[in-house]
């Protein structure tokens, strides 16, 4: 593995034991070396290398949020009032567990968010009484998801 300017080459060795944890990082170390051809301790060496690159940052289970009965994914455009209400803005919009993911863009809103709802009455209380009460927060735009087709990560 070669770097240069934050920018990081990976070699053959390294897309193969990448591609093994995407697909499950819970498959055991020994096992990728014997699918590369190399042995456990050099598999090792080159995940801490790669991490210290940051081009991986650990590893994590997915809750299926379906399961939990959160039926309902929504991405809400935000209007705040003045571009210097985003701090604080965002600063409230960690308080809310629902809130999923939160994007400073360009365009129509000033931030885009996305949310879980157990239901449309929940999202709609949320929408009145959480995010609408937002210091800053002129008005929302909401998209409700009928349905997730991709979801993936950058090829490696």
């Amino acid at each position: 593995m070669k770097t240069t300017n934050n920018n990081i080459t990976i070699d053959g060795i390294d897309k193969k034991i990448l591609r093994a944890l995407m697909q499950d990082a819970r498959t055991p170390v020994l096992e990728i070396a014997r699918q590369v051809g190399i042995s456990g301790a050099a598999i090792h060496q080159r995940l801490r290398k790669l991490e210290k690159s940051k081009l991986i940052a650990g590893s994590k289970f997915v809750i299926n949020p379906k399961v939990l009965g959160y039926t309902t994914m929504a991405f809400v455009g935000i209007y705040l009032d003045k571009a210097i209400s985003n701090p604080d803005a965002v600063k409230q919009l960690k308080k809310i567990p629902e809130v999923l993911e939160c994007h400073y863009t360009t365009g129509n809103w000033s931030i885009l968010i996305k949310i879980l709802c157990m239901d449309n009455e929940h999202l709609m209380h949320l929408l009145n009484n959480d995010i609408q009460s937002i210091s800053g927060v002129s008005r929302t735009e909401t998209f409700i998801s009928l349905d997730q087709q991709i979801e993936r990560q950058i090829k490696i």
